[in-house]
């Protein structure tokens, strides 16, 4: 199923036909930020002028429909874990002290499940026969791990969602065209070496397929995979190895 690109007010985002819930994938345009976080930058742990993030995060939200008090996310680590999240959660944004986890599932309405993007894949999950919404940031290290099987596990269990109802969509971030891996990355992928291209003695991975695949051995079956590459389009999107690090970041956000 296709994505399709949006813009409110100069605010342009991605959604994907394969979501029905309310949700983003954001793009560097339509902010205030200047220099390396031109233009729409809602990285929090960036150098850049908290009153611009904060008019980025009001700008945002404006054109996707979501209220900034209803923001949940955590501090990202590459791991696994994977937070069950309530109104509770839910505000806060700009105070930092936030958990550690790198997936985020919930059933209450309201509740805006967010994860940071500049690179790695960001995956929105939506069960609308339970009413259950994910939102999972998986690197290199969270997809060999299998986070996304995690996260699918994780619905399953706390809210009997049923693995075929899941809608999944993986969103932009860098594709196998852009992703030299070393050796080691390459061995952490054994069981996905389908997902591994092997050339002139280097590795390159292709992450959104490895999530794919976990998604389907999950028994998820309705899956939308972006087309953009996040290295290849750095000037619609942040990619944390074209700028080598000096970049600001992209979100992914959904809400029931």
């Amino acid at each position: 199923m296709t994505f399709t690109q949006h813009n409110h007010n100069g605010v342009i985002y991605m959604t994907s036909a394969n979501i029905t819930a309310t949700h983003a994938f954001s793009t560097r345009f339509g902010g205030v930020s200047s220099g390396i976080f031109a233009s729409l930058n809602l990285g929090l742990n960036t150098d850049d002028d908290l009153l611009n993030v904060k008019e980025n995060y009001r700008r945002f939200c404006e054109a996707t429909g979501i209220i900034t008090d209803d923001i949940v996310f955590s501090n990202q680590v590459h791991g696994t874990h994977i937070r069950t999240v309530s109104r509770g959660d839910c505000g806060a944004l700009f105070i930092p002290g936030k958990p550690q986890a790198d997936g985020l599932i919930t059933n209450q309405p309201g509740v805006a499940l967010l994860v940071f993007i500049a690179d790695c894949v960001p995956i929105l999950l939506h069960d609308p026969a339970r009413n259950v919404i994910g939102a999972v940031h998986a690197g290199w290290r969270g997809t060999a791990a299998g986070i996304v099987s995690i996260a699918v596990a994780k619905m399953k269990d706390d809210f009997n969602c049923n693995p075929g109802d899941i809608h999944a969509a993986i969103g932009p971030s860098i594709s196998g065209c852009c992703y030299e891996v070393g050796e080691e990355v390459a061995d952490a992928f054994c069981e996905f070496k389908e997902c591994i291209t092997k050339y002139n003695g280097k590795y390159k991975a292709d992450l959104k397929e490895c999530n794919r695949i976990q998604l389907a051995n999950a028994g998820v079956t309705y899956i939308s995979i972006s087309d953009e590459c996040t290295c290849c389009n750095n000037e619609k999107y942040w990619s944390h190895r074209f700028t080598k690090g000096e970049r600001g970041s992209q979100v992914a956000i959904i809400s029931l």
